[in-house]
């Protein structure tokens, strides 16, 4: 095992890695059952519409225990730092590990990246994907990315995802922002792993064919 610095100001952190093994990089999509992932205004007001929301956290526990960081796009780090380290969120049994994973925001416009009490994210400036493809490297455990159409879309479009998680919400909505860039041209998938849940949503894991 080696010890490898973390990128940012905050050097004296470290992460190791095993070498020559790296993580998965995973994404994690929730989407309507007509495939949006927002709203046409770009809300997600359609994930309200999920019944037991909740009894996904067991699966959700068993994802993150394989995770080593959290990486998020500018927006979708400001909507969880927001939420996840507050007081509302710690009855939530996935509240603890979130906020305990290394996290790391994808913008060149941040100066800082606060996480409530916790240690503040890492800001990776510049090009997305190879920020991914450089970090996959260093950190121990998979890379989970939630959200964050903008860098979804980027490692789509290089192929750099590994497993493609879609959690279905039961509604449609008509119309709305796909969670894949309209750009990306077909690309064949395996279906991996299926979790249905009593309140009607189920989650589909994919993998890329490569």
């Amino acid at each position: 095992m080696k010890a490898i610095p973390k990128a940012s100001a905050t050097a004296d952190h470290y992460f190791t890695y095993s070498e020559g093994v790296m993580g998965k990089i995973i994404v994690e999509q929730i989407v309507s059952a007509d495939g949006y992932a927002a709203n046409s205004d770009g809300g997600i007001g359609f994930f309200s519409s999920a019944r037991e929301f909740n009894d996904a956290d067991p699966n959700q526990l068993a994802l993150l225990a394989s995770v080593g960081a959290i990486v998020l796009g500018r927006v979708t780090f400001r909507m969880f730092a927001d939420y996840w380290p507050t007081p509302e969120a710690q009855a939530e049994p996935v509240a603890a590990p979130i906020n305990a994973l290394p996290k790391f925001v994808v913008s060149s416009t941040l100066q800082s990246a606060p996480w409530g009490a916790h240690d503040q994210a890492t800001i990776l400036p510049g090009d997305g994907v190879e920020s991914m493809r450089a970090l996959r490297s260093r950190v121990a455990g998979d890379l989970i990315v939630w959200g964050s159409l903008t860098l979804s879309d980027a490692l789509l479009r290089s192929g750099e995802v590994d497993l493609l998680r879609l959690r279905v919400v039961p509604v449609l909505i008509g119309a709305g922002r796909s969670f894949t860039p309209a750009d990306l041209g077909q690309r064949a998938l395996e279906l991996v792993k299926t979790e249905a849940l009593a309140g009607g949503h189920a989650t589909l894991v994919y993998r890329p064919v490569r």
